[in-house]
């Protein structure tokens, strides 16, 4: 059992604080019945407040299989810690309880990719994982978890990271699957942001993620875990997915009525 416990950053914030509230909001946002769970490589899931995106993330996890090894990306929201940052021997406490790390992931990753750094404070007050983690542990009791925060755009070390990602699970017969945490465009018009975001969903449903990561680039796209989602359709490419589904896309227009600022949010299955 480890000993270090990194405490909830935005519990009672982005989601409710109170276990049963949470359970309860949970189970409604994943109760979308399915006709078979499929066994994905990998996906894409929202990270804002529940109240705007957690419907697009609960109708990507209800169709998804979760083992009990995930591997979780997100990007660095808050500016701290070194820009590539795991932790591989820290619980994460939610209300629903403590979620260890899986420290024989994180060792063989540290391994083969030294460019990642033990560090925890690019997480200490970084919401983009700790949103994800209550669908998981709703999903699977059992939940091991490596948290990876990537606070580069540099393209070359998003690909070697997510090569480094499929080596580390083609070296394991367990099922690990990846998740990437991200939003898409931010803070333009509702009209705009479709637009944008559309053209980015194109390159993650084409499974490429030097165009991913061009089309953010020079469309002016805000998608805050495109690196995260360029490191995830790597490591996919390599242990072989054939596709990727569009599950549910909406903004934060769709929730709060004001088109004029709005947030997008697109929840991806990768095969």
């Amino acid at each position: 059992m480890t000993s270090d416990l990194r405490m909830p950053a935005v519990a009672g914030r982005f989601y409710p604080r109170d276990a049963e509230t949470l359970r309860r909001d949970v189970l409604q946002y994943t109760s979308q019945e399915a006709s078979s769970r499929v066994n994905a490589i990998g996906c894409i899931a929202p990270h804002a407040g529940y109240m705007y995106s957690a419907h697009v993330a609960g109708a990507v996890y209800s169709q998804i299989e979760i083992p009990n090894r995930v591997i979780v990306l997100c990007p660095n929201h808050t500016g701290m810690g070194h820009p590539l940052a795991i932790m591989t021997s820290t619980r994460w406490q939610t209300p629903l309880g403590a979620v260890p790390a899986d420290a024989e992931l994180g060792a063989a990753l540290l391994q083969r990719f030294p460019a990642l750094h033990e560090d925890s404070a690019a997480h200490r007050s970084e919401h983009a994982i700790e949103v994800q983690l209550p669908f998981l542990q709703m999903l699977q009791p059992k939940l091991t978890f490596l948290p990876i925060a990537v606070g580069t755009s540099e393209f070359s070390v998003l690909q070697e990271l997510g090569e480094k990602v499929a080596e580390v699970i083609s070296g394991h017969s367990d099922k690990i699957l990846i998740i990437a945490s991200s939003d898409m465009n931010h803070y333009e018009s509702d009209a705009i942001t479709r637009v944008k975001d559309h053209k980015a969903i194109d390159r993650v449903l084409a499974l490429d993620a030097r165009g991913l990561w061009d089309v953010v680039m020079n469309e002016d796209i805000s998608m805050c875990g495109f690196g995260p989602s360029v490191a995830l359709l790597t490591a996919a490419r390599k242990l072989g997915a054939g596709s990727a589904t569009l599950v549910k896309y909406a903004t934060s227009g769709d929730v709060s009525g004001d088109r004029d600022m709005v947030v997008g949010y697109a929840g991806i299955i990768v095969q």
